[in-house]
């Protein structure tokens, strides 16, 4: 009896390491992979150039996105919405499209968003990539806190509630 007490702790405590070692390397991925974000510049519809570095230490989705993506459409009026209700509070968003920039300024003349969009283009399939959008697919967003940790990520459609209990979760 004694010896399975023994066995079945050594297993629970192995599995307790395994687990606290996939966590730190993840984490610790996640930082090189935000480190690199906040390298990045952006061309924006328009005309000029966004800085991630320049959305550093305020609450910011990230969403990546493109306008041949029905999903990605369907979701940016709950996106602009949260940009609204949660600017005040220090909340950004980023629109990253992963397009070209003539399809994405003929889109915002005609669908206009209050957050600010920038181009990624095809790079921003390899940038979602390495942000933990492991199947490549849109839309993606990450959320980030004022620190700069990816607290959530999410594959697919979002909605305004789904934005809004993040908020309040960080």
């Amino acid at each position: 009896m004694q010896r399975r007490l023994l066995i079945g702790a050594i297993a629970g405590a192995a599995a307790f390491a395994g687990a606290g070692w996939a966590w730190w390397r993840e984490r610790a991925e996640d930082s090189a992979d935000v480190a690199h974000l906040w390298s990045l510049s952006f061309e924006t519809p328009g005309g000029g150039e966004l800085a991630m570095e320049s959305l550093r230490g305020r609450p910011l989705i990230v969403n990546f996105w493109a306008t041949w993506c029905a999903p990605c459409v369907r979701e940016l009026p709950a996106l602009d919405r949260f940009h609204s209700d949660f600017m005040a509070s220090g909340w950004q968003v980023l629109g990253l499209a992963v397009d070209r920039l003539q399809p994405v300024e003929r889109f915002l003349a005609k669908t206009p968003v209050a957050f600010p969009i920038a181009i990624a283009g095809l790079e921003g399939t390899e940038l979602a990539l390495r942000l933990g959008n492991l199947k490549g697919a849109l839309p993606y967003s990450i959320v980030l806190d004022a620190k700069g940790r990816i607290r959530h990520r999410k594959l697919g459609e979002i909605d305004f509630e789904e934005l809004r209990g993040w908020a309040l979760s960080i």
